[in-house]
């Protein structure tokens, strides 16, 4: 009988705590209680950091599935739960890289847009392939064989998001607040900033060997004496493969990489405007062109990461086919200085891809 294996979810908090506590329980949250009762004696578990999005270990089932809210953690009770043994257990900064994986894991084949990977790591458990399983704990026992350290980095030290979703009598999902206090339009300090955000993001591109292309009303704008119209590599005019309406939509996002007449990456930058009105541009250019593979990005300050993540979650954004959720990402302004300045001596030898490890899922986290 071939191996059993399940996606097991850790922030590296809850991590921690697992072995602090022995490494000998494994919980989920209540609602999974149902998948929970069909892993089985000797089945293993795949464990997984969400944020760091690395992996840091396996673990061998030991016992039936049992409800139990004794504490352990305490960001959640996590009451189904099975007993574990720990075969391999890694620490955080020794993880493996799951976008190291690309070409080993099917999660990542056959993608409609590259932004699309990170379903599967939404929620657990969840039962994996065993072709996948097997190519994670190749992984796992040669980073512990041969350990090299990473740092975590900003995104594996984030809090969890919230994951419950608030529904009326009649089932319908709640549609969170639009956005209060905004000024409709950035003037001082946040237009600087704004401008200065676009400006990275150009020269980015520019650098990487993509053209690019910025907003047609901020064309103008001027960043340390480079008006942004004047950009290396800006180019004029849109591709011509999309009709005017979609045009129109697309010549307003705040920046865009373009190789040939492919769109590389669709960037909307918000500093204090409502994050709503950048939503919708992405979420009409989805509605225009279905088919389109753009990865999109929301750009924005640390301190509006969970506005960002609320808005993106709205139930007309969910609905879409595909859910906005599903191919929009988020980049904050502190972690684009810090990626950037890491990568200061090898900007022109990076790919698209490398958008990934610099940004984070915006679905609500149900570990």
């Amino acid at each position: 009988m071939p191996q059993t294996y399940w996606l097991d979810l850790f922030t590296v908090e809850t991590w921690k705590e697992f072995l602090d506590h022995g490494g000998d329980v494994t919980g989920f949250r209540e609602k999974r209680w149902k998948t929970v009762q069909k892993i089985k004696h000797g089945d293993y578990l795949l464990c997984y950091l969400t944020g760091a999005s690395r992996w840091v270990g396996l673990l061998e089932v030991t016992s039936e599935p049992v409800y139990d809210e004794t504490p352990i953690w305490k960001s959640d009770v996590f009451p189904s739960r099975v007993g574990v043994r720990v075969v391999l257990a890694l620490p955080p900064e020794q993880g493996v890289p799951v976008l190291d994986m690309r070409d080993e894991l099917t999660v990542f084949q056959g993608l409609d847009n590259p932004n699309r990977w990170q379903g599967p790591f939404r929620g657990s458990p969840v039962r994996w392939k065993t072709p996948d399983g097997e190519a994670v704990v190749r992984a796992l026992r040669e980073a512990e064989a041969n350990p090299v350290v990473r740092p975590l980095g900003r995104l594996a030290t984030r809090r969890a998001r919230p994951t419950e979703r608030h529904e009326t009598t009649d089932g319908t999902v709640v549609v969170p607040e639009d956005d209060e206090g905004k000024t409709p339009e950035e003037t001082g300090p946040a237009a600087t900033t704004h401008t200065e955000i676009q400006y990275l993001h150009l020269k980015l591109g520019a650098d990487m060997g993509f053209d690019v292309h910025v907003a047609s009303n901020d064309q103008g704008r001027e960043w340390k004496g480079q008006r942004l119209g004047d950009m290396p590599r800006r180019r004029a005019i849109l591709p011509k493969q999309f009709d005017p309406v979609t045009n129109r939509t697309i010549e307003l996002i705040d920046v865009l990489w373009l190789d040939g007449n492919s769109i590389e990456a669709a960037f909307e930058i918000e500093s204090t405007t409502s994050i709503y009105s950048g939503i919708l541009r992405m979420s009409d250019l989805l509605a225009q062109q279905p088919n389109i593979s753009v990865p999109l990005f929301l750009v924005a300050p640390d301190e509006r990461r969970d506005e960002v993540v609320r808005q993106v979650n709205r139930p007309t954004f969910e609905r879409m086919n595909p859910p906005l959720v599903d191919v929009c990402r988020y980049i904050s302004f502190e972690g684009l200085h810090e990626a950037l300045s890491a990568a200061q001596d090898f900007i022109s030898f990076l790919k698209p891809t490398w958008l990934q490890t610099i940004s984070e899922s915006c679905a609500l986290e149900d570990l």
